[in-house]
């Protein structure tokens, strides 16, 4: 964040009704005001060879816009007020997608996603107050690619030397607007698991340790499903210029006996772990990660793009049960500021117990399709440049494969180009 002298219309406009309100002058008000941001363009065109659950061939152009603006302003010494705008998707505040071949170009709404107070009154703690994205392992609280999880609640940090304890609790989410839980096999998720003005409530345990950092959590969300994190992440150096990291990630997730009744699943029990390595030597960046989900659900995460799944480009390893899921990356950087990266994905999942989420989805399209096999594969490339610090954009193409029961379901040729500046 930074501090300006020259605020954009939407930040004017702010900071003129705080200025208002106190009877204070403009020119002060603006001097504890921070702002920052994103704009991001993506656009996006597949093209499906064969898809029969989706009744035949298909393409698909798509123009794919989001803009983040935050605001921080200093109250006092010991309070700070913070809000976000999105130009996005309503509700899931994630990409505003216009469709390039069956619509016109059209405007987008602004929406007030965030509008918190955090306090820093009391030692090594602050607490923030009102509505705020929700920062746990299972959601993302703000991304500039996608979607955001927020609610209207509490949030405490407490900071002890290496040790962080946080507890929250909020009476109304969005997590019911998130679109779905698995992209790739289209599950839909949380509209049908989740009612948005359920409590929901968080404790996390985190230490920082140097070399290796760790976390616990546990989010209930009420009526719905109990679920606990356990992490450990560490980064270390080979060399001068060779590093590695390593991660260990394991979630387990159960559902309230209604929910489970209303979902029509056979167990009540989620689960993931995930091993990850990844490192660079020199020019070479690689990473190898493996997932495995339990045999009777992989639901692990309210958002695609959380820590909590583990997401390729159109797979993603949430919501199905028994699947093992391989990553593999391999890239080098061509100049300092371009690089490219070769992406490999394979998921295969046993359909065999019929209760499941992703065998209840494959059900509502045909019901032979229940208890088969799932394979899933995807092959791309991605080139990065890096035009400046605050400038990004990567072209990327490649190909997603989904087989069900031996029969080819998609043949698709995915293609992306993005831009991304943040300030």
């Amino acid at each position: 964040m930074r501090k300006i002298s020259k605020l954009s219309l939407v930040a004017a406009v702010a900071v003129a009704g705080f200025s208002t309100a106190n009877a204070q002058p403009l020119e002060e008000a603006i001097k504890n005001v921070e702002v920052s941001g994103s704009v991001v363009y993506r656009y996006d065109n597949f093209h499906n060879d064969n898809d029969y659950l989706q009744n035949g061939n298909s393409d698909s152009g798509k123009n794919n816009y989001k803009v983040g603006l935050n605001l921080s302003s200093k109250v006092n010494d010991y309070v700070k007020f913070n809000s976000r705008f999105i130009v996005g998707q309503e509700g899931s505040l994630g990409f505003a997608s216009l469709d390039a071949k069956d619509d016109g170009d059209t405007s987008v709404d602004v929406e007030l996603s965030q509008a918190y107070f955090g306090f820093t009154a009391i030692p090594n703690t602050i607490v923030n107050v009102g509505k705020q994205g929700l920062t746990t392992p299972y959601t993302v609280a703000t991304d500039i690619n996608g979607n955001e999880q927020t609610g209207t609640g509490i949030l405490s940090l407490t900071t002890v030397g290496p040790v962080t304890v946080a507890l929250g609790g909020f009476n109304q989410t969005n997590l019911d607007k998130t679109p779905d839980v698995n992209g790739g096999l289209g599950v839909k998720g949380t509209t049908a698991l989740i009612d948005g003005t359920e409590n929901t409530y968080v404790a996390a345990l985190m230490g920082d340790l140097d070399f290796v950092k760790l976390e616990a959590w546990y989010l209930n969300l009420e009526d719905t499903f109990d679920t606990f994190t356990l992490a450990a992440a560490g980064k270390f150096d080979l060399a001068e210029n060779a590093n590695i990291g390593l991660e260990a990630r394991y979630v387990q997730l159960n559902f309230d006996d209604q929910r489970q009744k209303d979902l029509g699943l056979a167990e009540d029990k989620n689960s993931m772990f995930r091993f990850a390595v990844d490192g660079k030597v020199s020019i070479v960046n690689a990473r190898v990660a493996y997932t495995k989900t339990g045999k009777d659900g992989g639901l692990t995460a309210l958002d695609q793009d959380a820590k909590n799944t583990s997401l390729g480009w159109a797979i993603s390893s949430n919501g199905i049960a028994d699947a093992d899921y391989w990553q593999a990356a391999l890239g080098a950087d061509i100049l300092d500021n371009l690089n490219f990266t070769a992406h490999y994905g394979n998921l295969k999942a046993d359909g065999s117990n019929k209760g499941t989420i992703n065998n209840v989805y494959l059900g509502g399209i045909d019901a032979s399709l229940v208890g088969e096999e799932i394979k899933l594969q995807e092959v791309y490339g991605q080139l990065t440049y890096k035009m400046s610090k605050n400038l990004t954009t990567y072209v990327r193409y490649g190909n997603y494969e989904q087989k069900i029961g031996g029969d080819k379901a998609i043949d698709q040729d995915r293609g992306r180009i993005q831009v991304a500046y943040t300030f």
